[in-house]
């Protein structure tokens, strides 16, 4: 087992390492979504690295498990496995309609996945990168409020190989095996195969089924590492991903996991991504660097609207006669994606301004195009149900010129960054909607960091994001204005200190922000009167802004024992803003708090690990209450979660007894607030979807010598 020791308030190192050791650890940790890579602790801005040990202690089979730990990271629980994310509070909440523009990146190990989520195995990782503010210079208009990197372990040289074993509560059954080792004196290779299946938590009573919500999830990356020389190096990844899922969620009477429906969903993904990264030194001075990504995915996502049956709704009554109430929805998602990004960048050898300046240029071209298949059944009375689609078109190419220069004078250095973007976007759909856009943008940071002691690094850090504007199709006669919105950008200001002290036992990580909005996009949505139809659409309001505050600790109390803990600050608000919900009817948000944005997130956890191989780890995590749309003041609740795993390791296999959520908490990840109960009138009430309850397995793993 890898022996890493971690870097943020969710990431502690191993209790065996020597106390000493763990101090050159932290120094050694690299950030690969930061343009330059370089070590975290002189990282000018807010991050949390989760590695591999972490992961390990803590188990779980996807990252959904991880993002309660991390301070002011939300995520909307829409879909089967997150899919969209929010960095204090700034990001999606559901499904769109138009373009597919994403707040938060999604990168995984090079492929950007952004607005995808979902492909996202936690076995055989390198580590887990949360990058928050707005990552302009590097990232553009997919990285408004920031960036989730996902990297994979790299292919050995030295042979290496195991497998794991799940068995758990829900008939979880899970495996996987991985085999790394050089294939000639200059390449080598490493292969992974994971695949976690289990019902999903819920019991269809209508259907006398127990899998309508089943997960049954695939991953297969293969790895390719060629290092001719000292000089040059190429990685190429191919990852396929194949999340087959169900999706039935959702229940008329919130009791969360006893369904009723008679159609049931779908929430699958088929993603098959590739990249290649190249680093060539083309001399003494100057390195190049260059990354291809690819990617085609093929998605469903469909569900029974009604959330019910004929039977259910023919018991009732609807204006004097049997309830007749049929919706049911689903959309066919195909999206293929390439990237070219070219940069030079120098070596030491290389600084400029009298040998105290790094600097960086490069070019970047993606395009982009996607096309979703919209098929709606409805029915609301005896005369027969209605079908409508809508077939549509997206396509956007991108090009953007980049630099940054990182300057050390004594105990300061300076990065400044800059990208110019410029988008063409296009939509076109079966109903005759056309649209045609293009529009430049640009981003960047500037940044001052001190070293005021070798144990403590402060930092300042302002950065522009933006995100590119779109147009919203089928609106009805009163939202005409709103066809099209406009790009929204936003100003992060950041102070923070990074320190180390106890003779590096103890390590803390300090951030302060403050995130002023512009023409923020907000996702509304408008119910048509007498039935389950929505309209779904984005406006810009005027302005907000976020601020908080992000602690991160972590403490080798001795070499065995080792404690973490993680706080997130969050308070949100919106400038004048009235947002139009039905022909006669407004919303004044002016002052409220942003949807899915906690007021605070927590997360403490604890490891020890026996010399004679024992091992115990417990992770206790919560968050605030938060609002679950901007549409309504429907609002979660307050909850906690306590996971505890107890095990024996040895030096090529352990094994582990492991719970989550061991109170049972039910909490809320997403909630609606909108009428679908004909047989009430179609009153507006609060409905509920609830993550995962308590759970117990046991897992097995065997590392092959």
């Amino acid at each position: 087992m890898r022996k890493t020791l971690l870097a943020t308030a969710v990431a502690l190192g191993l209790g065996q390492t020597s106390l000493s050791a763990f101090a050159e650890e932290i120094e050694r940790i690299q950030v690969f979504g930061d343009l330059r890579q370089i070590e975290l602790n002189q990282l000018p801005g807010s991050a949390t690295v989760v590695d591999t040990q972490l992961i390990e202690d803590e188990g779980g089979e996807h990252l959904e498990q991880l993002l309660d730990t991390i301070p002011n990271l939300n995520w909307s629980g829409a879909t089967s496995r997150p899919r969209y994310f929010q960095i204090r509070g700034v990001g999606e909440q559901e499904d769109y309609q138009g373009a597919p523009n994403s707040s938060v990146g999604f990168i995984v190990d090079d492929i950007d996945l952004s607005g995808l989520g979902m492909a996202a195995s936690l076995y055989d990782l390198q580590q887990v990168e949360v990058l928050r503010g707005p990552q302009g210079t590097q990232y553009g208009a997919n990285a408004l409020a920031g960036l989730i990197y996902v990297k994979s372990e790299d292919p050995t040289q030295v042979a290496e190989s195991g497998i794991t074993t799940t068995f758990g509560e829900d008939s979880q059954f899970t495996y996987g095996g991985y085999a790394s080792g050089a294939l000639t004196d200059t390449l080598s290779g490493r292969v992974v195969v994971h695949h976690n299946q289990q019902d999903g938590f819920r019991d269809n009573v209508y259907l006398g089924k127990t899998d309508t919500n089943a997960r049954d999830e695939l991953t297969v990356r293969t790895k390719l590492l060629w290092q001719p020389s000292d000089r040059m190096s190429a990685k190429l990844t191919f990852m396929h991903a194949d999340l087959d899922n169900g999706y039935d969620a959702w229940t008329l009477d919130n009791n969360g996991f006893d369904t009723i429906s008679d159609n049931p969903g779908e929430d699958s993904q088929r993603t098959n991504g590739a990249s290649l990264n190249l680093s060539f030194g083309l001399s003494e001075q100057v390195n190049l660097g260059a990354i291809t990504s690819w990617t085609n995915t093929h998605a469903t996502h469909a569900y029974d609207g009604d959330w019910a049956n004929d039977e259910y709704w023919g018991d009732r009554q609807c204006y004097g006669a049997p309830c007749v109430y049929v919706y049911n929805w689903g959309k066919d998602l195909k999206r293929d994606a390439l990237s070219q990004e070219v940069k030079l960048s120098s070596s030491e050898a290389g600084k400029i301004f009298g040998g105290t300046t790094h600097w960086l240029v490069g070019i970047y071209a993606s395009t982009l195009d996607e096309d979703n298949h919209l098929r709606i059944t409805e029915a609301y009375d005896a005369s027969g149900s209605y079908f409508s689609e809508l077939i549509s078109e997206y396509g956007s190419d991108n090009q953007a010129l980049f630099g940054q220069l990182d300057t050390e004078l004594g105990a300061w250095t300076f990065s400044l960054g800059l990208r110019f973007e410029q988008r063409d976007a296009s939509y076109k759909d079966s109903s005759g909607e056309d649209f045609n856009t293009d529009e430049n943008m640009w981003g960047g940071h500037l940044s001052a960091s001190y070293q005021l002691t070798d144990d403590h690094n402060a930092y300042v850090r302002v950065a522009r994001g933006y995100k590119a504007g779109g147009f919203n199709m089928n609106l009805p006669e009163f939202l005409v204005d709103q066809t099209e919105y406009d790009t929204e950008t936003l100003y992060n200001y950041e102070i923070g200190l990074k320190s180390q002290w106890l003779d590096g036992s103890l390590t803390s990580a300090l951030a302060v922000f403050y995130m002023d909005r512009s023409d923020q996009q907000v996702e509304a949505s408008v119910q048509e009167p007498g039935s389950g139809d929505f309209v779904l659409y984005t406006s810009n309001a005027a302005d907000s802004s976020n601020y908080g505050a992000e602690l991160e600790l972590n403490y080798q109390a001795t070499e065995n024992l080792s404690l973490r803990a993680a706080l997130g600050w969050l308070e949100t608000e919106y400038g004048d803003y009235v947002l139009q919900l039905k022909e006669d009817s407004f919303r004044d948000l002016s002052g409220r708090e942003l949807a899915h944005a906690p007021n605070y997130q927590f997360a403490v956890g604890a490891t020890y690990r026996h010399d004679l191989g024992w091992f115990a780890n417990v992770n206790y995590s919560g968050k605030d209450e938060f609002y679950y749309s901007d549409s309504n003041d429907s609002t979660s609740e307050a909850y906690q979660v306590l996971d505890a795993k107890l095990g024996y390791e040895a030096q090529m296999w352990s094994v582990y007894l492991w719970g989550r959520n061991l109170t049972d908490e039910k909490y809320g990840v997403r909630g609606f607030y909108f009428g679908n109960e004909p047989d009430q009138d179609w009153v507006d009430k609060q409905y509920i979807r609830y993550g995962d309850p308590q759970q117990f397995g046991i897992t097995f793993n065997y590392q092959f010598l």
